[in-house]
């Protein structure tokens, strides 16, 4: 036999390393203590759910967006939902283009003062992870919601902003006649896109 046929495969390990969070970033003993009890849950227990609460504890600030009363109300309103605990692993916050507030459960990491107060007034609850937990471990009668994550105001910059037929905003000083307003965005200097 020939020596090739003898020698095994060398593998590269240049890219074995996952790129994801394992634990948060954050040092947050209350935090971390969520993350343990979650961590055990989702070990202990065979719900996606727990999985899910466990991976997006870990999650950074950008991929927990806030969630406003407003569509929480909205996904309140659909059927079968009014009677369910809300899940956001993140901050709820007010609206105040909204007027009624229905009554609900809600269990959040946090809920901004004004938020509170109004679901407080309406009588509504707002609970904890760790009560959650003791309510239920295997996230029954719950409705997860999460904000949403494209609403920054950094993701309009996102893309080319030259080309044509994109509609990302361009990094300019300033709108207006002096400001990058020839080729390309006047018919008179080359085309408009």
């Amino acid at each position: 036999t020939s020596t090739r046929e003898a020698m095994g495969i060398d593998i590269r390990h240049n890219k074995d390393r996952k790129v994801r969070r394992i634990e948060p970033k954050s040092q947050d003993i209350y935090l971390r203590l969520l993350v343990k009890l979650y961590r055990f849950l989702a070990r202990r227990t065979d719900s996606k759910f727990n999985k899910i609460v466990l991976r997006r504890l870990f999650m950074s600030k950008i991929n927990r967006p806030p969630l406003s009363i407003a569509r929480l109300v909205r996904n309140m309103k659909k059927a079968g939902n009014a009677d369910k605990t809300v899940v956001c692993v993140g901050t709820i916050t007010n609206d105040i283009r909204i007027f009624d507030v229905p009554k609900m459960t809600i269990c959040a990491l946090r809920v901004t003062e004004k938020a509170r107060e109004r679901i407080l007034k309406a009588g509504g609850e707002i609970i904890t992870f760790d009560q959650l937990a003791l309510r239920a471990p295997t996230g029954k009668n719950t409705l997860m919601i999460q904000g949403p994550r494209k609403a920054r105001t950094a993701e309009r910059h996102f893309g080319a902003a030259g080309r044509p037929g994109s509609h990302v905003k361009p990094f300019t000083r300033s709108k207006g006649r002096k400001f990058e307003s020839a080729r390309g965005r006047r018919e008179s200097r080359g085309y408009k896109k």
